[in-house]
């Protein structure tokens, strides 16, 4: 095992390297200008300008200002935004909160909701309770969540009018009133991400468990006399999860990068939402510490993923 950690991680080093040189050359050589909000402003010169570009190290080369963004990464520190001049650590922490409120639930929700209805759906396959749980995967993976996301606001906001279809990020919670606006104004994006989500895993769980149910070990274990249940929680459903695992492990990173379109749609203040207004302002060092710290979450749940393999199939070893 500490072997296999040891030759994963040498391997993953060289790796986040690369991904790292990828996303600042782009981010670089890309149009757009941090400074050209100040351009239709008369009072800011161009000397002034040049000074202001200078102090923000824009006027070095790339590969001098590539060393010194992973010499300060390493030592914990993402840098400044150029538009806020925040420090890009706390404006990220300022969000994580509401990203994880709400992206979080959602696939928590999600996940509840895909694992049981996959199971029942490929136990009872071809029934016409197999094609409604089909039906209405094909209905949530085919829906983008834009639309999705609209269709809620006009029914449910609009129409309804039972929830808010904006979210308020200047709401503290500090009394049971504030609480249940909290919960009401987060129920249509949880809503919008779990339904999307629920079909994609619900999907897979369905297809894992139906490849399993026609294998010779299935057919010994019924003739061995096990009821239905043992098979499938002690043999059907550890061998089912290796390929839903794979598809877990790279879900739980956009938890924490937020969803871009659904914060968007309902105006959730969160890492998508940072993301998305960084890259309009060309604040590249907001999206190169949001994309790098998603490139590196990816690396590590990968890890983690390999590790669940050998917990689920004996045959798995990591050593080998």
């Amino acid at each position: 095992m500490t072997q296999y950690l040891i030759k994963r991680l040498l391997t993953a080093i060289p790796t986040l390297i690369a991904i790292s040189i990828v996303i600042f050359t782009i981010l670089a050589l890309a149009p757009g200008d941090p400074l050209g909000e100040f351009a239709s402003n008369p009072s800011i010169t161009p000397e002034i300008r040049e000074n202001i570009r200078r102090s923000l190290g824009l006027d070095q080369p790339v590969y001098i200002r590539y060393f010194k963004w992973i010499g300060a990464f390493m030592q914990g520190d993402l840098g400044y935004s150029f538009t806020s001049r925040s420090p890009v650590l706390e404006l990220i922490l300022q969000r994580l909160q509401t990203t994880l409120w709400v992206v979080g639930t959602a696939y928590i929700l999600s996940f509840l909701i895909a694992f049981p209805l996959g199971i029942i759906s490929a136990i009872k396959r071809y029934s016409w309770l197999d094609q409604l749980l089909t039906t209405f995967t094909f209905l949530g993976f085919s829906l983008p969540t834009f639309l999705t996301g609209l269709l809620f606001i006009v029914v449910f906001s609009v129409q309804l009018k039972w929830f808010p279809f904006i979210y308020n990020s200047t709401l503290q919670v500090t009394n049971l009133s504030t609480f249940i606006e909290q919960i009401k104004q987060s129920i249509m994006p949880v809503c919008v991400l779990a339904l999307y989500q629920s079909a994609v895993l619900m999907r897979f769980v369905r297809s894992a468990i139906v490849d399993e149910l026609s294998q010779e070990y299935v057919k010994t274990a019924y003739a061995k006399g096990l009821n239905s249940f043992n098979v499938l929680k002690n043999h059907i459903l550890r061998n089912a999860m290796i390929p839903v695992i794979t598809l877990i492990a790279l879900d739980i990173p956009t938890i924490f990068t937020g969803a871009l379109v659904t914060e968007q749609v309902f105006r959730v203040p969160g890492i998508g939402a940072l993301l998305i207004d960084s890259i309009y302002r060309s604040d590249t060092p907001v999206v190169m510490a949001i994309t790098f710290i998603y490139a590196i979450l990816i690396v590590i749940f990968n890890l983690l993923a390999d590790l669940t393999y050998s917990f689920l199939d004996p045959r798995v070893k990591l050593n080998s």
